[in-house]
């Protein structure tokens, strides 16, 4: 390969963007050193696209070997180079500057941030006081830490536990608030501090299994707190909406699923197979308070009792899109770092907006859209998303992320889901915890 030839390849590699970020946007990635500023809307084809975080990390990497190269092509002139020590430098140059850098755009991109199961996506959308959720994010950022393979960071994730165990005596009063005359409040406080003290033990020993295990009660425990704090809606209403049913705080929805034609689902744990199965539901009104409000309103009111369903390969649907029943919610969605929801828009996922509550969850629980008008979900029609990573975009999110208002996800009985088939019977559906939470106006 001549000279020129290998400046082309360069030239052509790095003058086009593995994105499509917006002109004058700065893109900021985990390394402070790699951030830096659109100037073009040039794009490579689809499948050589990559999310922003890995395509500016690639770029300083190709840069990095390029000007390797031209000396690797300056050294070749010369007579008695060894050959050997030519392909070791390479080696060393390509390690160095393009694995490494890539490492770190593993563990900051979009696929390890977005929470991949319900339960986290449900704790972190809890309207927590700053401290506590600065322990939360310490703490969880060891379940980041603990996927590195072999060498794991022990050292960061001990600092991490102390950091979060520290905020936790010191401003004591931050996680009991004005519940610390409550005996179970008391008892989940201790039950936190101590857990993370078993938590350092355990980092200590290197044992990734109880780390991870530790990790989970700690977070749990600490989720218990947020939620017994949490002071309902912490933002207003737009004015026109303050007529609508609203759920100010979290519910558990039970749905009994009736197998058609004699068939029966089989439990994953094993036991006995039965015509019907149940699936336990938790209804956020936090992030969705109005899609949430109409939702158990419909509940209570038997309005899916006997409802069919139809599926699909990414979602089981409630047959029930002709009914008139149900308020016209408009598109709900709270997006990350927000405090309140936005209506009548969505998120648009290439800008960097996640919502707070993501769809790229298995078991996610949303309101199909509205047939009349892409501004508003239907007033009684909800689907489950049955998350596969294998039809999802870049970094694992789904290609309708922000698209739909998502208000809760299944917690319980996830197996069911992947059995349920078209034709099958949504027997009943209450709501079985957090009934106080549904605040339903009065009309004069």
């Amino acid at each position: 390969m001549s000279m020129s030839s290998v400046h082309a390849f360069f030239k052509y590699t790095t003058t086009y963007s593995y994105g499509y970020p917006r002109r004058g946007q700065r893109i900021v990635t985990a390394n402070p050193r790699y951030s830096w500023k659109c100037e073009s809307h040039r794009r490579l084809p689809a499948p050589l696209q990559s999310n922003f975080s890995e395509s500016v990390l690639m770029l300083q990497s190709v840069k990095k070997i390029k000007s390797e190269c031209f000396v690797l092509l300056i050294l070749l002139r010369k007579k008695g180079t060894s050959l050997f020590l030519l392909l070791l430098h390479l080696m060393v140059v390509v390690s160095s500057s393009y694995l490494v850098p890539f490492a770190n755009a593993v563990l900051y991109s979009p696929d390890t941030k977005v929470p991949r199961t319900g339960e986290l996506a449900l704790r972190r959308a809890i309207p927590a006081n700053p401290k506590m959720k600065a322990a939360q994010d310490s703490l969880e950022d060891i379940s980041y830490l603990l996927r590195i393979p072999q060498r794991k960071p022990y050292a960061t994730m001990e600092a991490d536990v102390k950091k979060a165990l520290k905020m936790a005596v010191e401003e004591k009063d931050s996680f009991v608030g004005n519940l610390k005359d409550r005996e179970d409040v008391s008892k989940l406080y201790t039950s936190f501090v101590d857990t993370n003290k078993k938590l350092i033990q355990y980092i200590k020993e290197k044992d990734a299994d109880r780390v991870s295990v530790g990790l989970s009660n700690a977070l749990d425990t600490l989720a218990e707190l947020e939620i017994l704090q949490a002071p309902g809606l912490s933002f207003l209403l737009p004015t026109q909406y303050k007529e609508y049913p609203r759920f100010t705080g979290r519910g558990v929805v039970e749905l009994t699923i009736e197998k058609s034609g004699g068939s029966t689902f089989f439990p994953a744990s094993g036991g006995e197979a039965k015509n019907v199965a149940k699936l336990k539901v938790v209804v956020d009104g936090y992030s969705a308070p109005l899609t949430a409000g109409n939702f158990v309103k419909l509940v209570i009111d038997g309005a899916y009792d006997g409802i069919g369903v139809k599926c699909t390969d990414q979602a089981v649907v409630s047959d029930n899109e002709n009914k008139d029943t149900g308020y016209s919610v408009p598109i709900e969605v709270m997006p990350s770092g927000e405090f309140e929801p936005l209506y009548k828009t969505t998120l648009s996922i290439q800008d960097g907006e996640l919502p707070v509550l993501p769809l790229s969850v298995y078991g996610a629980l949303a309101m199909a859209h509205n047939p009349v008008s892409e501004e508003y979900s239907s007033p009684s029609q909800f689907f489950f998303y049955l998350y596969d990573k294998r039809n999802a975009g870049l970094g694992g999110l789904s290609f309708d992320e922000g698209q739909f208002s998502v208000f809760g996800y299944v917690i319980g009985g996830k197996d069911v889901l992947s059995q349920i088939k078209s034709g099958d019977v949504i027997q009943s559906a209450k709501i079985v915890e957090g009934l106080d939470h549904l605040i339903i106006p009065t009309t004069n």
